[in-house]
């Protein structure tokens, strides 16, 4: 079975491998919905798993030449699939406990991530010479420490329940959103880096335009998000067609998003604080059938796209090209994937013990309150021919592996 590259021109020969694609996410579905209340097993772990007995099936057919049904680009998954995932973040978070915590979540998702980018950043530099593992530049080993800052709490949010812990769970689900739009925005910051020309401004330089960022960008999607609530309320589409008030929704969400790109700023952030926004006002300006459609739309796109995003992962694992072009050792990729994972634990330890403290201490002094116990860096439309990058985008792929289904096995 051929490897179609995902570019949007459909041929017969291009139609089949996508076929079998969408064929295989609706099974994760099916076995996705039969394995729904197993402790052990979540939506992430199930596509994971059927993308890489897929991966296995597809690579024993074409003789080991290759494991994938089809092939995207990273336009695909920052334009398509990346948004509506955003987007219903913002549209279906709790808004009285995400801004009574926002100071926390801002503390954790903020700062943290920079804490983390430091620890991986330094470790990274400082672990893979020792390793056998150079090549890497100054902006390589940024990109590896705001990358694997990055968290996703799918796992952890499944394990805990909205109504018996809601101070916990509107903690964790805020700042893994707000950890990965300040991941993006920090990594489009750090791109933007003059290798040649680094002093002791730089830092202060990335500091500044991820301010820039994030300012901007936030404004960016409150303006769109309220606008959308004032054309839904003068023009009430709903008195000819609720078809219309859905799709005006949908439409200025993802225009929210292409605006940003098209204004280089960050489109994460500005879809996300646009759900918000069209959660809290636009959504009140619709007929009461689109209220729940809307709801229910959002969730599916939004689920559809991280099923199909984990899928694939599932299937990159079994990329034999990739490994092949490594050319370290077993034993030296072993410890650079252990290395990997280390720092990333220890960046994460590093700023969630001290930060919680700072926010308790803070809480108790402010009232009484509980306590608390990319574009692609390594490959050009997914395909790499360095052994350095293959190297790191095997690592990444180990990382994403081991911490979603070992870690997040409940």
């Amino acid at each position: 079975m051929g490897v179609l590259e995902f570019t949007g021109n459909l041929t017969h020969q291009t139609v089949v491998p996508l076929a079998v694609f969408v064929a295989i996410l609706c099974l994760c579905l099916v076995v996705g919905h039969l394995l729904e209340e197993n402790r052990w097993v979540n939506v992430s772990i199930t596509a994971i798993s059927i993308g890489f007995i897929s991966g296995t099936a597809i690579l024993l057919l074409t003789k080991g030449k290759n494991s994938h049904i089809l092939r995207f680009n990273e336009e695909l998954f920052f334009i398509y699939l990346l948004p509506p995932i955003i987007f219903n973040a913002g549209f279906q978070v709790k808004k009285k406990r995400f801004f009574h915590n926002f100071f926390t979540i801002m503390l954790f998702g903020v700062t943290g991530v920079f804490i983390s980018t430091l620890i991986i950043t330094v470790g990274s530099r400082w672990l893979f010479p020792e390793l056998g593992f150079i090549g890497l530049t100054a902006k390589d080993f940024l990109a590896v420490g705001t990358i694997f800052s990055s968290t996703d709490t799918v796992c952890t949010l499944q394990v805990l329940h909205q109504d018996e812990t809601p101070l916990l769970y509107s903690l964790v689900f805020g700042e893994g959103v707000v950890n990965d739009a300040t991941s993006v925005v920090l990594f489009n910051a750090i791109q933007k880096i003059d290798v040649a020309r680094l002093n002791r401004w730089t830092s202060l330089q990335v500091i500044g335009d991820f301010f820039y960022l994030f300012a901007t960008s936030t404004a960016l999607g409150v303006s769109i998000g309220l606008l959308t609530a004032y054309l839904l309320k003068i023009l009430y589409f709903g008195r000819h067609s609720t078809v219309r008030e859905l799709a005006i929704m949908i439409l200025m969400s993802y225009l929210s998003y292409m605006l940003a790109e098209l204004f280089e700023l960050s489109g994460i952030l500005t879809v996300f604080f646009c759900g918000i926004l069209m959660s809290h006002y636009a959504w009140h300006n619709v007929t009461e059938s689109s209220r729940i459609t809307t709801r229910h739309i959002f969730a599916m796109m939004s689920f559809v796209a991280e099923t199909f995003i984990f899928l694939y992962v599932g299937m990159d694992a079994l990329d034999i090209g990739k490994w092949k072009i490594t050319k370290l050792s077993f034993q030296k990729l072993t410890g650079i994937y252990c290395t990997i994972v280390l720092l990333t634990l220890l960046g994460r330890a590093a700023f969630v013990f001290p930060l919680s403290l700072l926010s308790n201490y803070i809480n108790r002094r402010a009232q009484s309150a509980s306590s608390i116990t990319f574009k692609n860096q390594f490959t050009y439309s997914g395909v790499t021919w360095d052994p350095i990058n293959a190297t790191m985008i095997t690592s990444t792929i180990i990382v994403v592996l081991f911490t979603t289904i070992v870690l997040g096995s409940n």
